[in-house]
């Protein structure tokens, strides 16, 4: 089995950029979140974007925001694609898509088999499902470094690509893509030392054990 594509979320500094570079990961993403701790304004992610132009894919994070403030990101970051992590239709994804010729990942918070029932919908409406835990209510829709149950996935066979994400670190990442045949891992909070504080030694641990299949 090939070893998954990787994706280092919640990026806001230079070095870390860097070191997500150096490290091989395939793409990066730059969350426009602002209750997140990872927020980056569309100024500093234009930085960003332009040190990262031509070496990574960048992905830009959303949730439930409305389509200027995507557009306005979308520009400013050159963003290769849109992860939609709320309550995003198949429809508005499928529209996004066509206004502004971005692909368009989308999330899918999972705690039950039958969650995963949602994926159907999707087909023709979104480029790429990204699977991550479902977190408690009231809370960030994602980066807790809450996992699900990765049995849920046994048997099942996406309609698209896709993506595993939720509580991914150097320590388990191998054992995740081996148990699910995830073809693409995505962690934030697994390579940090502190909520938005992203460490660029487990940056180079996860992607080490991500590749090493």
């Amino acid at each position: 089995m090939p070893a998954p594509a990787i994706k280092i979320c919640g990026i806001s500094t230079a070095s870390s950029l860097e070191a997500t570079i150096a490290a091989r990961a395939d793409y990066v993403g730059f969350n426009f979140y602002a209750p997140s701790p990872r927020f980056v304004k569309p100024d500093l992610a234009a930085a960003l974007a332009r040190a990262a132009a031509g070496r990574i894919e960048k992905v830009g994070v959303f949730v439930d925001a409305g389509d200027g403030e995507i557009a306005q990101a979308c520009e400013a970051a050159g963003l290769d694609a849109i992860q939609l992590h709320g309550g995003e239709s198949p429809e508005r994804c499928a529209r996004l898509a066509a206004q502004l010729g971005r692909k368009v990942w989308k999330v899918l918070s999972i705690a039950s088999r039958a969650d995963l029932d949602q994926a159907g919908a999707f087909a023709g409406a979104a480029d790429l499902l990204l699977l991550d835990a479902k977190t408690p209510k009231g809370s960030l829709p994602g980066g807790m470094g809450l996992s699900f149950d990765w049995s849920l996935l046994a048997g099942w066979r996406s309609p698209l690509p896709w993506g595993l994400a939720g509580g991914l670190s150097s320590a388990n990442v191998a054992e995740a893509a081996r148990a699910t045949g995830a073809p693409l891992v995505d962690t934030s909070s697994g390579v940090e030392s502190a909520p938005g504080i992203k460490d660029e030694a487990l940056i180079a641990a996860f992607c080490a054990a991500a590749q090493s299949g």
